[in-house]
């Protein structure tokens, strides 16, 4: 794998753990969680700076998103107690579907 995946799958990861400790500061009120929230996301966008420069910046951002979100609800449904009724689960395989296309039929996402 190009290191370039590795640095936005690094950044999606550190995105994922930023998003999770604001839900988790309780609008930064707790202390840990909001110290998190501040690291993750500078770890996140340096990482997504850095893969941006071999990766086209809408199909970079597409996958930070798109994997950000579909995991962000991944972990709101199994670890906050969210619900996701079916159109959300529909939106959501819609958003991996989008992701894999992008990663196998486009000519300006790297392989």
């Amino acid at each position: 794998m190009p290191l370039h995946y590795i640095y936005l799958i690094v950044a999606v990861a550190a995105e994922t753990i930023g998003t999770t400790a604001l839900q988790a500061s309780n609008q930064f009120t707790r202390a840990g969680p909001t110290v998190v929230v501040v690291l993750a996301y500078g770890v996140a966008f340096y990482c997504l700076g850095i893969a941006l420069k071999h990766i086209p910046v809408g199909i970079a951002y597409a996958l930070w998103s798109g994997l950000g979100i579909v995991l962000i609800a991944l972990i709101g449904f199994s670890i906050f107690g969210q619900t996701l009724d079916a159109a959300a689960i529909v939106g959501l395989a819609l958003i991996i579907a989008g992701i894999i296309v992008i990663q196998l039929f486009s000519d300006t996402a790297t392989h």
